[in-house]
């Protein structure tokens, strides 16, 4: 069976493939994962089989919305190699594209995603599309308008190309990226997926990439000489001021801090800008040691083993990736999300929901929250509840499902 994991996305958006990859080669499965090429050590570290497809999303972006959609529909069908299934996440031109070549080929498509609110419901709102401004407050209503904006997007170069291999034009793009039963890769306690709905999810629970390596020589002694730190870091958002305000409202609440450099030193643009829920891929670069942020209570830090460090450090301090969520969450770590945009603002309202953590407007009043006893009990409880794997959930209901 040879399976292709489908994506074009930032890191948060890649690794989770990553996690499925490994789960599934493990029942011997053949898999390719074919995603932008911004991370190869990554793949090559888990042993999975990388097909680099679009641009890296660390590249500068070119062209109009949709003259990069047109070219990332291009590549699915010129780059995704034979395979009995395709699993396609991330941003909806990619998905359209990696749908069509499974239509094309007359083999099983599934669609996951990684937030509750990526998906219709009229529990929530949609995340807004490049250039929609919402009307309204009704969800039924926005969920409308957002598929209506994903039509004027992409229908046109989606159907361009499917016209070019013989295949008809769809009408409603949204709604076939996403088919009838879409996946939702979270955990059901801290992304449940809102019932009553109109809409059938399976839900796998979260997909991660197994990373327990050991910490570097520097982290573990920053760990030993004293309390538990806060970790601050914004992944793949651009670091900037908040870097620097998250380490000072650290300071003035008494805590060491571990701060890290994210996707530091690649580039300011983002691929994604325009064509998805993300932008500004900029991390913080070796400029953090100076002006203060280097002394000896803050280490400065690069690649690090997420789940070993969280479960060390008193609170995490992030921008509300799903993937830095959970796994915080997992490893029972009370958090303090600042979002930026995307899915963001919905994570750090399922923390706050939960009493995992904290975050608004101010830093101060955020990690005084986080830092408190009882913010740190529940995180235990519900790290202890949360659910262990579901990348090796979703890899045997995958193989279940497809394997002939």
């Amino acid at each position: 069976m040879h399976v292709v994991l489908s994506t074009y996305d930032s890191r948060g958006g890649v690794e989770p493939l990553i996690g499925l990859a490994v789960r599934l080669q493990g029942h011997g499965v053949r898999v390719t994962v074919c995603a932008p090429a911004d991370d190869p050590q990554r793949f090559a570290a888990a042993g999975v089989a990388l097909l680099p497809v679009g641009d890296p999303v660390t590249a500068p972006k070119r062209g109009t919305i949709k003259e990069r959609a047109a070219a990332l529909i291009a590549e699915q069908f010129a780059k995704l190699p034979a395979a009995d299934l395709i699993l396609a996440t991330g941003i909806l031109p990619a998905v359209l594209g990696a749908r069509s070549v499974a239509e094309l080929r007359g083999i099983p498509y599934v669609y996951a995603a990684f937030q509750p609110n990526s998906l219709p419901s009229p529990h929530h709102a949609p995340i807004t599309r490049p250039g929609v401004t919402p009307a309204g407050t009704d969800n039924r209503t926005l969920w409308k308008q957002d598929a209506d904006a994903a039509n004027d997007l992409f229908r046109d170069v989606l159907n361009a190309e499917r016209a070019g291999h013989g295949l008809p034009p769809v009408a409603e793009v949204r709604d076939y990226g996403f088919t009838e039963l879409p996946w939702l890769a979270t955990d059901s306690l801290l992304g449940p997926w809102p019932e009553p709905s109109e809409l059938e999810v399976i839900q796998t629970g979260t997909w991660i990439l197994p990373d327990e390596g050991p910490l570097a020589d520097e982290v573990e002694n920053f760990l030993d000489d004293g309390e538990p730190p806060v970790y601050v870091g914004f992944g793949s958002m651009p670091m900037g001021e908040a870097g620097r305000a998250a380490v000072e409202a650290v300071r003035a609440q008494g805590h060491r801090v571990i701060l890290s450099r994210g996707w530091a030193g690649r580039g300011d643009e983002s691929g994604l800008a325009g064509l998805g829920d993300e932008s500004g891929l900029a991390g913080l670069g070796d400029e953090a040691r100076r002006g203060g942020l280097g002394a000896d209570d803050c280490l400065v830090i690069g690649e690090a083993s997420h789940p070993a460090l969280f479960r060390r450090v008193a609170a995490v301090v992030h921008h509300g990736g799903s993937g830095t969520t959970h796994t915080a969450a997992r490893a029972g770590a009370p958090q303090v999300i600042v979002p930026h945009s995307g899915d963001q603002p919905y994570w750090a309202s399922r923390v706050t929901a939960l009493g995992i953590g904290a975050s608004g407007d101010s830093l101060e009043t955020a990690l005084k929250t986080a830092l408190s006893p009882e913010t740190a009990a529940t995180a235990a409880a519900v790290s202890a509840a949360m659910f262990a794997d579901g990348a090796a959930a979703a890899a045997e209901m995958l193989i279940e499902e497809y394997r002939q």
